[in-house]
């Protein structure tokens, strides 16, 4: 049985080396992707830093990390919030885990005082864009800003 919780210090390592794998399977290994994030390796003090912000985790009926999401601040003025970093294990596709990381996200973006989550995706990555439309994301055509992912070519927003 998966569960969602929020991420430990033990978890890093395991979402880092899940979150690479991914990013490398589609080529999406370069410069201007979370594979080079200076915080990948180390997610749970990221998320530690505000309330603002929090990364789930879908874990097995023995802990093992099979997959995440974060929610951060993107634009606190506006009530913006960043959708991050959602990525499963090869294994851990196709079980739906994606859309119960992004309800859990979701749920707490509203109990935060969010108004809309922003993210941005590849547009190789097929499976995440069917995902984030199917779940009610509106494709924006352009980024919100200039952010250091800058080789994601495709932005979406949901309205809270």
């Amino acid at each position: 049985m998966v569960r969602i919780r929020p991420i430990k210090p033990a978890d890093d390592a395991p979402l880092a080396t899940i979150i690479r794998t991914s990013l490398k399977s589609y080529g999406l290994d370069i410069p201007g992707t979370a594979y080079f994030d200076k915080e990948l390796d180390h997610l749970s003090d990221f998320y530690d830093k505000s309330a603002q912000r929090e990364y789930f985790v879908a874990v097995n009926e023995v802990d093992t990390v099979l997959g995440g999401a974060g929610i951060a601040e993107f634009d606190i003025a506006n009530q913006v919030a960043e959708l991050q970093k959602l990525y499963l294990t090869e294994a851990a596709r196709g079980q739906h885990l994606s859309y119960r990381l992004l309800d859990t996200a979701v749920g707490f973006a509203k109990g935060a005082g969010y108004k809309t989550i922003y993210l941005e995706t590849h547009h190789s990555l097929v499976e995440a864009i069917h995902l984030y439309q199917d779940y009610g994301f509106s494709d924006l055509g352009h980024p919100l800003n200039n952010g250091e992912h800058s080789s994601m070519d495709k932005f979406f927003v949901l309205n809270l």
